[in-house]
């Protein structure tokens, strides 16, 4: 069976930062750094489609490809305008290609679930290479009568080619993935107000005492252990998270510990691409090293892979 890989990673990161000082709402900028470490956020002027769009073509280019290679595109996300039509053929559209495409909404797990779905559609056969896009719009969906859940939201888009591979050794581990819908109240999209609801303390609890497990099954999949991570790059979902979760792990004292959410906040599916493609263009982290991604969030839905940085 063919091997994937990561062939590229890359994002679309708005101009627009909202300072803590700036929120639309009256905030102590102590409370918010201390209880999310979130310090800007990003909100869009652009569409998913059109942050989606941008973030594929840059990854395309990173990896060296025409568009018209591709031979799937998925993108993940859980704020497109509508439901119907879906936003990955409009992507597909924009970037001068007609390959299959589809969306996925796994919400904030969302990258990771399709870069898993990306990765065995290349070990099968059905496709050479993959572009796996996260993009979510929910500065439209805020209600900032509840801002303490309003706060960690922004906007963002990162982008992934998955390609083909004969090399020996790890590309993209094997999934770790699974979902507790007897949770699925926790993060939603209120049905009256068609805003997003959470229950933040439950959420908290839930992330910080369940995350971690799935995270060091997905390194006993892929052979590797926590201690020879380059990074760990979870969903941005708050800085106290993804905090907690790192000690949880003990990991080396090497491993570069992703926080992208203090300059964007939450994106949602967009985090771990923006993330990994931030660490890495700062030099933080080296192309090879292995870096162990996990996104978690409504739904409630999990999903966890070790690949290796490209």
């Amino acid at each position: 069976m063919t091997g994937a890989r990561l062939a590229s990673v890359s994002g679309h990161r708005p101009a627009n930062l909202l300072t803590n000082a700036d929120l639309p709402v009256p905030m102590a900028e102590d409370w918010v750094r201390s209880r999310t470490g979130i310090r800007t956020r990003a909100y869009a002027t652009e569409s998913v489609v059109e942050m989606a769009t941008a973030a594929a073509g840059k990854a395309c280019a990173a990896a060296g490809l025409e568009p018209a290679t591709i031979d799937l595109l998925i993108l993940a996300t859980c704020t497109m305008p509508t439901s119907m039509p879906g936003g990955a053929p409009q992507v597909a559209a924009a970037l001068g290609i007609r390959c299959a495409a589809f969306d996925l909404n796994s919400a904030c797990a969302g990258f990771s679930t399709a870069l898993a779905v990306a990765a065995d559609s290349v070990r099968a056969g059905s496709a050479r290479h993959v572009l796996v896009i996260g993009a979510d719009r929910f500065s439209g969906w805020l209600d900032w009568d509840a801002p303490k859940v309003s706060v960690l939201f922004g906007d963002g888009a990162g982008a992934a080619v998955v390609s083909a591979t004969d090399e020996p050794g790890l590309g993209i581990g094997p999934v770790v993935w699974g979902s507790d819908g007897t949770g699925a109240s926790l993060i939603r999209i209120d049905e009256s107000s068609l805003l997003v609801a959470m229950d933040g303390p439950a959420v908290y609890r839930w992330a910080t005492t369940t995350v971690a497990p799935i995270a060091r099954a997905a390194c006993e999949a892929a052979g590797v252990d926590l201690a020879d991570l380059a990074a760990f790059v979870p969903h941005q979902a708050n800085l106290r998270i993804v905090a907690s979760l790192a000690r949880a792990l003990q990991l080396g004292p090497g491993c570069v510990v992703a926080d992208d959410v203090t300059e964007l906040g939450n994106t949602s599916a967009g985090s771990i691409p923006l993330a990994l493609a931030r660490i890495r263009d700062e030099g933080r982290v080296a192309p090879g090293g292995t870096a162990l991604l996990i996104g978690f969030g409504a739904g409630l839905t999990w999903s966890a892979q070790v690949v290796r940085i490209p």
